[in-house]
């Protein structure tokens, strides 16, 4: 008897879905991903993805799903084509972020809270652009319970703070700084460069007049000394 050997399983780094639905939803993702990038830069041992398929158990690549974005603590930075947790000391990722679209469904958002609540997820977030509206889950026990206010909240895992206003919702900072976009940044650096470029020239023109007075404090001298006057014993 011919034994056919066992078929390798294969997890696909990609679900043939596209990143976010419109411009509003992958402005709010990168948002989120780079500024979660930037809280946890120097901690060697926090990955941060941003729509990685996450397969939690092996031998079942149906088992999966692809959170906006992902943070995982006791796992270390670097390029992943998915999260396997097998793969990764089995550490499920401790938060996770959606940014809805009109095209989530109520069945599908239900379906996503229940993976997370299966599989280990400590804080599941979920932002809706359009509408404004933010809802909050956090594990007690085996379940993910309603965070009943989340205007205010403080993570407890990233110290991030979310406030809601009447147009959009802030995020910030331990230190108290805002989540700001890849263009708000680049507009601040170009203002510092500015005032850089202005406090340069600044300092010229005041090493400039410095040497100008020198020089005429120079000339003064060898002037006083042509007229057999010792510029040293004046004021004395």
């Amino acid at each position: 008897m011919t034994l056919t050997p066992s078929r390798k399983l294969i997890y696909p780094d990609s679900d043939g879905q596209p990143m976010a639905d419109n411009t509003l939803q992958f402005r709010w993702i990168v948002l989120f991903k780079e500024n979660l990038e930037c809280l946890f830069r120097d901690n060697l041992d926090v990955f941060v993805g941003g729509d990685l398929l996450w397969y939690p158990v092996e031998g079942h690549p149906e088992i999966r799903v692809a959170p906006d974005v992902m943070v995982v603590f006791h796992r270390p930075k670097g390029e992943r084509g998915s999260y396997r947790q097998w793969e990764e000391n089995g550490i499920a990722p401790q938060v996770v972020f959606e940014i809805l679209s009109p095209g989530n469904r109520l069945a599908e958002m239900a379906k996503k809270l229940e993976f997370y609540e299966q599989y280990g997820v400590e804080e599941y977030y979920i932002y809706d652009p359009q509408l404004n509206e933010l809802s909050g889950y956090q594990r007690v026990g085996n379940r993910l319970r309603v965070i009943e206010e989340m205007n205010g909240w403080v993570s407890p895992r990233l110290g991030i703070r979310f406030a809601l206003t009447d147009d959009e919702l802030l995020v910030y900072y331990p230190n108290g700084e805002r989540f700001k976009s890849t263009v708000e940044l680049a507009q601040e650096l170009e203002q510092t460069h500015q005032e850089l470029l202005l406090e340069r020239e600044r300092a010229n023109q005041e090493t400039a007049r410095a040497e100008q007075e020198r020089q005429r404090a120079e000339r003064l001298a060898a002037y006083l000394r042509s007229q057999g006057i010792n510029p040293d014993e004046i004021g004395g």
